[in-house]
């Protein structure tokens, strides 16, 4: 049975695994000492045009979540986030578990904007503040929990909110390639690189086997970050495989032609489902796509295909996440469109 419930359902994109093979025996410095390692963080250097970005490669996406905001907060401080953002709901508490409350704030569209941020802020100060939790980072993901985008002006807008009140902007890019591949943004590595504090670049998601990028643009902002990695108990001692699998993803642009792939994929999905007078929830334009079915056409669905249940919606339909990947294929697709 096809699943489209996850964007890392398969293993890792050929090329990587055939670079592990061909490098399997050699034997290289660790925890990230490794040509490989140097490479890759060049390469992305070079995408984000940003030369004086420090680059760390972690293990995972929560990890790399709660690594990298314990980095920027100090210990009287949290982050504010969306109350549909990844470190709010499906995290299991780790950014809290690090000393650091996650402040939510009501999302527009999965995201969090500068009106709602500045209006929290406004409100914080004219409290006894001095009591409370200070926010002193903003967290987003982009794309967002519902596959929504970012603009260049808004994350402009949010970096005067970061700097009007000393706060950090951190960006979640779990799913960053397919954000940067989706028709019409005008956001790219080189715009988030100016206008956040911090980054992550997923790989996970996007053809590697595990792996996420950590990137600081203003270099080394965080002091001593690669002992906070390994205070986390989050250093790779074969650090290479981190390495040397972002640097396959970043060269002749394999993480963009595959992100482009996935999104490509999800288009071809909703164009079906809008075809078949199905309705889209929200306007995404990445390879999460979001629909409206009733109980009995979600039951059919689900005995051909794997979808996520979202749930009920407030006309009776059941809200569906319709996700592809790197490797969904077009055979997999012609089975979800039967079953419509």
């Amino acid at each position: 049975m096809f699943r489209f419930n996850c964007d890392y359902l398969e293993g890792a994109h050929p090329r990587i695994m055939e670079r592990l093979m061909q490098t399997n025996t050699e034997q290289t410095v660790g925890y990230g000492m490794d040509e490989y390692t140097a490479s890759a963080k060049e390469k992305i250097r070079k995408a984000c045009e940003c030369e004086g970005a420090a680059v760390y490669f972690l293990v995972g996406g929560t990890q790399t979540n709660a690594v990298v905001l314990d980095a920027l907060l100090h210990g009287y401080e949290g982050v504010m986030a969306a109350d549909t953002g990844h470190v709010s709901l499906h995290e299991a508490g780790a950014i809290e578990y690090t000393g650091h409350k996650v402040i939510t704030v009501p999302a527009v569209d999965g995201k969090i904007t500068a009106e709602s941020a500045r209006e929290y802020l406004v409100r914080f100060y004219q409290d006894v503040w001095t009591h409370m939790v200070r926010p002193g980072a903003i967290y987003i993901s982009h794309p967002s929990e519902y596959g929504t985008l970012y603009t260049e002006a808004e994350l402009r807008a949010l970096r005067e909110v970061c700097d009007e009140y000393g706060m950090r902007l951190y960006l979640d890019g779990a799913r960053l390639g397919f954000g940067l591949m989706a028709e019409g943004t005008d956001v790219t590595l080189p715009v988030i690189a100016k206008y956040c504090d911090a980054f992550c670049i997923g790989g996970t998601k996007v053809g590697a086997l595990f792996g996420e990028a950590a990137v600081f643009p203003r270099g080394e902002d965080v002091p001593h970050f690669f002992t906070q990695i390994k205070q986390h108990g989050a250093l790779l001692a074969k650090g290479r495989l981190l390495g040397l699998q972002f640097d396959t993803l970043f060269t002749d642009g394999l993480y963009f032609s595959i992100a482009k792939k996935a999104v490509c994929q999800a288009m071809r999905i909703r164009r079906a489902f809008e075809e078949k007078g199905y309705r889209v929830y929200i306007d995404s334009r990445t390879n999460q796509q979001f629909f409206l079915v009733s109980e009995e056409k979600l039951r059919e669905i689900l005995t051909k295909v794997v979808v996520d249940d979202w749930g009920p919606v407030e006309d009776g339909s059941r809200l569906i996440r319709v996700t592809t990947g790197w490797a969904t294929a077009d055979e997999a697709i012609d089975c979800l469109i039967a079953a419509l």
